[in-house]
């Protein structure tokens, strides 16, 4: 059942269901009701009207409310640390091993292609060209991956999670500067929540968290650096597929003949027939973009799946590269052990000035995929790759690096394809289909952190809504996004076909062109997210950890000048080739960004559009309409105050349910949010109105599994303990209204002393009852005890119309909003909110899929909101 109401904006709306209540409507902000219940009353109005009523109301505090409807959540938080990952020994290697399959494929495969990208801009006349070159890898590998992440960035992780949005979200719980107005003071005692406070001494971390609260530009500012580096790790998952498995292809160059090599392709056309040497021309080309379509072919099996070999064959291949590299330095030159020495940098520029610093852009191949070890931490545990890193990775690189500086010492000219030229007699197939594999699990390490970033982005309200299909039972992080598999694929191939064809054409008409496509290039992507996460692991040292100022200035500036000098000399080749990563990068940030400047708009207005609890209240219990047995699911984002949607229901229905609860999916910004905490329930205006507000809280790693009807049990047996222990608090505050009153009245008939000593006794009893809530919930337990649910009848009523409720049915109640800028906005805001952000929403995923509700128990109506 759908029922359509269209209206020129949430105003008309508001005074069509007001007109027949004959009061005046009133529209309030978030900020206006902290509560959404009337205060409860307990004495007559007469003694409401007393002086001495009065004065005894204001000094008594009475117990804290109840959001959460799980009684256990207080004490299950305290006995769990969630985050945690406290491993053994032996579990923690066996990690370290998976990471080489997962973390390290990307930064593994780069001895394929590095130094022939390298000398590709530095011929190699002299050793100091070989020594240069090889010192500057070795110290780029060391001082990047090594000091940076696995010494420092990899401790500024969100409880155990890693990545940009994670240092995002560690500064959006510590700092309210999230665009998003949705943020609650119950969501601050979610156990992962909690951070370590400033110390009041140290004004530098509070002044930051003054700045970034108080200023919008600066929020937006964050937002915008965030969305940037993810834009960037999602175009490094275009990209990296293409080059990684092309360049390990292109070792079949020279091995079989005519299989696109530049010299045997032009005597191909100076000798046969055209239609030959254009197989031969393309065989790279076609082969790659078979393996392309293979691999992204089975990422519908799942990660797991797909990944079963991963490792084994990752660790089969670091121990070649070791192996392979110790051959060669004790076969050809032992002596580039020289290269140790930093000097030789300086001698390598001093030597060829400009070509060295063009040739930064090979050199920072070396490190691709470093931002990996951060953004897949969430799978693994800190130690876990610092180890994999340390005790593998990077001995391992270092020894491929210096014995393909050995090979070149005695054979320079072999820079073209040195990493199987370097390769032993008899070795070369056996490491070519390792080569080959290697590409394949690089590029499905960035395939997958793709995968996660937009699901991230997707929980924290900055992309649209995608089908996500979860592979994996046991590991959460596994997912499968059909569209973006898609694309990727899609973008792969085209990146492949036409980077190598410009290339081989050029070939053909002049021996100056390259062999290999222009991939240094393409990595200013690579490098703007070292420096996007440079600035906010800054922003995390001087606002939480509160490091020296010293200490915390000398992060940035000595990464942050080894990176913009690598991005210099990366910006430079825009017009070969390195507008492609940023015309991707700025695709996916137009976006994000248009989808949250639209969600946040659109939030925004609903809050400045809620229903007034006065014009509740003048309804009734009613709500001016027919209450039939039922219970009405209404989902929005609010999470407070009743929705202006909930009026266009009221004036399309001729009648409404009589339970109604307002559900709010809310995302948070912590990676998972326990069980045992995640939903709050509050009763929404008085209680025969039979209407609550539940807030069903999930992390930005957090799965949705459950259907529709567990959902609905869920839902109904959380609300009936909090009736419950809502019963139990008004029990005990009543008890305690009555003693505190039997008290001060004995002490007044037996003594005349002055006020201040009747002030005492209900701070005595607000003493004791905060030591009781200290305690735990001993006190409300004897109050239960007390007062047992058979003679409480209010609740037995309360329950039983539950009851009666359920049997009925669950209906769920959605909107159907349009976003439309308004009349006097400005060209751009009604360009990107009346088309773009149009377009985004009509062709994301539909509430009703994403919310996981039956399609036979609907009932939605349209509402147009005007921004």
């Amino acid at each position: 059942m759908e029922a359509e109401a269209s209206g020129g904006g949430i105003e008309e709306t508001g005074s069509r269901v007001m007109g027949s209540s004959g009061g005046e409507s009133r529209w309030v902000d978030g900020s206006e009701m902290e509560s959404e219940s009337p205060p409860w009353s307990f004495f007559g109005d007469d003694e409401n009207r007393d002086g001495y009523g009065g004065l005894r109301r204001r000094l008594f505090k009475k117990p804290k409310r109840a959001d959460s409807f799980d009684v256990e959540a207080m004490e299950i938080a305290a006995s769990h640390g969630h985050g945690s990952k406290d491993l053994s020994v032996w579990h923690t290697l066996a990690l370290a091993f998976q990471t080489l399959g997962v973390v390290y494929g990307d930064m593994g495969t780069s001895p394929l292609y590095v130094f022939s990208d390298v000398f590709s801009k530095v011929p190699i006349e002299s050793e100091v060209d070989v020594l240069g070159a090889l010192s500057l890898v070795m110290y780029t590998i060391a001082l990047l991956p090594f000091a940076k992440y696995v010494l420092i960035v990899l401790k500024a992780n969100d409880n155990g999670e890693g990545g940009t949005f994670a240092l995002y979200s560690l500064i959006c719980r510590y700092a309210k500067v999230n665009l998003l107005p949705n943020r609650q003071v119950a969501d601050e005692q979610i156990s992962s929540f909690r951070l370590k406070l400033p110390t009041p001494e140290l004004e530098r971390a509070l002044n930051i968290k003054d700045s970034l609260e108080q200023r919008s530009s600066l929020k937006t500012l964050l937002l915008l650096l965030v969305l940037m580096g993810t834009s960037m790790i999602i175009g490094d998952g275009i990209l990296t597929p293409a080059m990684s498995v092309m360049s390990a292809v292109s070792g079949l160059q020279g091995e079989i003949r005519g299989f696109g090599t530049r010299k045997e392709m032009k005597i191909q056309k100076l000798m046969t027939d055209g239609r030959k040497s254009g197989f031969c021309k393309y065989a790279v080309v076609l082969v790659s973009v078979i393996i392309l379509v293979l691999l992204f072919s089975i990422q519908q099996f799942g990660t797991s799946k797909v990944g079963i070999t991963f490792a084994p064959a990752l660790a089969l291949w670091f121990f070649c590269l070791g192996a392979i590299g110790i051959y060669n330095l004790f076969t050809y030159d032992i002596t580039v052990l020289r290269a140790l020495n930093p000097a030789y940098i300086y001698l390598f520029f001093k030597k060829n000035s400009i070509q060295a610093w063009s040739a930064l852009g090979g050199c920072v191949l070396c490190i691709t995929g470093a931002e990996a070890m951060f953004a897949d931490l969430g799978h693994f545990s800190v130690r876990a790759i610092q180890i994999a890193f340390t005790c593998v990775v990077f001995p391992c690189l270092l020894l491929a690096y210096m014995g393909q500086a050995a090979y070149l010492m005695k054979y320079p000219k072999s820079t073209g394809r040195i990493f199987y030229d370097c390769v032993p007699d008899g070795l070369f197939w056996p490491v070519f289909v390792i080569a080959t594999l290697a590409a394949m699990i690089a590029s499905q390490a960035m395939i997958s952190a793709t995968f996660s970033c937009i699901k991230q982005s997707m929980a924290l309200g900055c992309f649209p809504r995608l089908k996500i299909i979860h592979t994996s039972r046991k590991l959460m992080g596994q997912i499968y996004i059909p569209v973006i598999n898609w694309f990727l694929m899609i973008m792969c191939v085209v990146v492949v076909a036409s980077f190598r064809n410009t290339t081989d054409i050029a070939n053909a008409y002049g021996p100056a062109a390259t062999v290999k496509p222009p991939w240094q290039n393409f990595w200013i992507a690579e490098v703007g997210v070292m420096l996007v996460s440079t600035t906010l692991v800054t922003l995390v040292m001087l606002l939480i950890w509160q490091t020296n100022l010293f200490l915390a200035l000398c992060f940035p500036l000595v990464f942050g000048t080894v990176e913009l000098v690598y991005l210099s000399a990366v910006l430079t080749k825009i017009r070969d080739g390195g507008w492609l990563p940023l015309v991707f990068a700025s695709c996916f940030l137009c976006v994000m960004y248009t989808w949250n400047y639209g969600s946040v708009l659109k939030y925004q207005r609903e809050v400045r559009e809620k229903i007034s609890m006065d014009l509740m209240l003048d309804l009734g219990s009613s709500l001016g309409t027919v209450r039939v047995p039922g219970i009405g699911l209404l989902y929005n984002e609010l999470v407070q105050g009743v929705p202006s949607i909930f009026g266009q229901f009221l004036h399309s229905l001729p009648a409404i349910h009589s339970t109604i609860v307002f559900v709010c999916i809310k995302y948070v910004p912590i990676p998972v949010v326990p069980q045992e905490e995640r939903f709050l329930f509050r009763r929404v205006c008085p209680r025969d109105y039979h209407m609550f507000r539940c807030v069903a809280r999930y992390g930005y790693k957090d799965v949705r599994k459950e259907d529709h009807h567990s959902f609905e049990q869920l839902l109904v047996e959380s609300l009936e303990k909090f009736l419950r222990r809502e019963a139990q608090d008004l029990a005990l505050e009543s008890n305690l209204d009555e003693l505190d009153f039997d008290s001060v009245s004995v002490r007044s008939r037996d003594s005349d002393r002055a006020g201040d000593d009747d002030l005492r006794t209900p701070l005595m009893w607000d003493q004791r009852l905060g030591e009781a809530g200290k305690a735990g919930t001993s006190l409300s337990v004897e109050t239960s005890s007390e007062l047992p649910s058979e003679e409480d009848p209010s609740l037995e009523y309360e329950l039983s119309a539950l009851k009666e409720a359920m049997s009925s049915g669950f209906t769920y109640l959605l909107g159907h909003g349009d976003v439309r800028a308004k009349k006097n906005s400005w060209f751009i805001k009604k360009l990107v909110i009346n088309y773009f952000y149009a377009f985004l929403r009509r062709n994301c995923r539909a509430g009703t899929a994403t919310l996981r509700v039956p399609h036979m128990n609907i009932m939605q109506v349209g509402m147009t909101y005007m921004v």
